[in-house]
């Protein structure tokens, strides 16, 4: 990986070979494809059992296992490593510390151990290990970390990791995150091509939201610019919308006439409580729990990206109407919709 002089018309380039965590997920898979496209060695790392890399090459190995780490980054010795794999559902803090923080540090280990000329680790944590913000009251880096639940506690456990690393590190904080194969934002998509556009209270509640491939371009970024070397970065769009707004963005690009519904919020109580005793019965941790039900009750989620976008010049391309577009455009061409 080599680090060229930045100008203002031309970015570092990013070269070499990269060790990518998450690669089968939705946001992984994205920056899979980038780094291919941009001429990077890709090996993806995956856990035993799961379906070999489509593109570029994989790596068959658990994150428990140290010593398969350790010799997992000696013999491939990458320039850069991405660290997306991760977990937002699970049933108790275990699972996700199991998911979130212990692949983090074993992984950090390993490089330590038997590659610390690593030029860089890039970790995506997220808007969620600073908690909720206030209406009109943006997170900054500089605010104080307060998450709200299981996911966001890991999540900043994983940071903490990270910043006590004896490698070149980045870490990036996306908030909402939606565009072509998420699952999540899906359903509001689907919804709208149903004629429906349906609020649990939030309506008027505000989240700050970033087109995946905006993501991809600061991940890109992160992985090679001098001045993101130790240091943290918000990635967002410019400006937090409500749930309204984002949502009327996407029945304008849908074309359709929809009938709009106003359902209380008591009834993603009601899911969450569902959700939990599904989970008792079958053991499989569910999106609706009583934990997210907190967090959707927040007022605002929302954050900036100013410190991002002077630290390593990235602004994104998207935005909200842009992004809505491309995703609906997607979701068609794949006949999800």
């Amino acid at each position: 990986m080599s680090t060229e002089t930045n100008t203002p018309t031309e970015s570092p380039s990013l070269k070499g070979k990269a060790l990518l965590t998450g690669a089968s997920g939705f946001i992984g898979g994205r920056l899979r494809d980038a780094l291919l496209a941009r001429g990077l060695e890709v090996v993806a790392l995956r856990r035993r059992g799961s379906p070999a890399a489509k593109q570029g090459r994989s790596a068959e190995v658990e994150y428990d296992d140290l010593a398969g780490l350790e010799r997992l980054v000696r013999e491939e010795k990458p320039d850069v490593v991405f660290h997306l794999a991760g977990a937002t559902k699970g049933v108790t803090r275990d699972d996700f510390s199991r998911a979130n923080v212990m692949p983090t540090r074993n992984l950090l280990e390993a490089l330590k151990k038997a590659h610390p000329e690593v030029q860089r680790f890039v970790h995506v944590s997220s808007l969620a290990a600073y908690g909720p913000s206030q209406a009109g009251n943006p997170h900054v880096e500089s605010s104080a970390r307060r998450p709200l639940e299981h996911y966001g506690d890991t999540k900043l456990e994983a940071e903490r990791v990270v910043e006590a690393a004896d490698v070149p590190w980045t870490i990036l904080r996306p908030g909402g995150v939606y565009g072509p194969g998420d699952v999540d934002y899906f359903n509001l998509f689907r919804e709208a091509t149903q004629g429906r556009n349906v609020f649990f209270g939030n309506r008027n509640r505000w989240f700050s939201a970033v087109y995946v491939d905006d993501l991809v371009t600061a991940l890109v970024a992160a992985g090679v610019h001098p001045g993101a070397v130790g240091k943290g970065f918000f990635v967002c769009d410019n400006e937090p919308v409500t749930w309204e707004r984002f949502q009327q963005a996407i029945v304008d690009a849908s074309g359709r006439r929809v009938r709009t519904l106003n359902l209380p919020e008591a009834l993603v109580s009601l899911a969450a409580v569902g959700g939990e005793l599904a989970t008792k019965l079958d053991g499989k941790p569910r999106l609706f729990n009583r934990q997210k039900a907190k967090m959707g009750a927040q007022e605002a989620w929302t954050c900036r990206s100013d410190a991002l976008r002077s630290a390593v010049g990235w602004n994104h391309e998207y935005g909200l109407e842009r992004g809505v577009r491309a995703a609906f455009d997607w979701y068609r061409k794949e006949k999800w919709i």
